[in-house]
């Protein structure tokens, strides 16, 4: 794919955008919305804590002297 340089625009680069005749503008919440921060990870921070629970478990039922050390801190 050939590379685009800014001289293959200079016949539009300075003209004024006057926006869409066929769509009304957006406003200005709906657009906001559109960018909103949301939860790609549903369920994950569920996941890591019963993952931890799992290890303590684990870690007491062997009596691991690291996760004692660990846990006195």
């Amino acid at each position: 794919m050939e590379e685009r340089r800014i001289e293959d625009y200079a016949d539009i680069i300075d003209h004024d955008y006057r926006g869409s005749v066929t769509h009304p503008r957006m406003a200005e919440e709906k657009r906001a919305a559109q960018f909103s921060p949301f939860a790609a990870l549903t369920g994950y921070e569920d996941a890591v804590d019963e993952t931890v629970r799992e290890q303590e478990e684990l870690a007491e039922q062997r009596n691991d002297p690291f996760w004692d050390d660990w846990q006195e801190g």
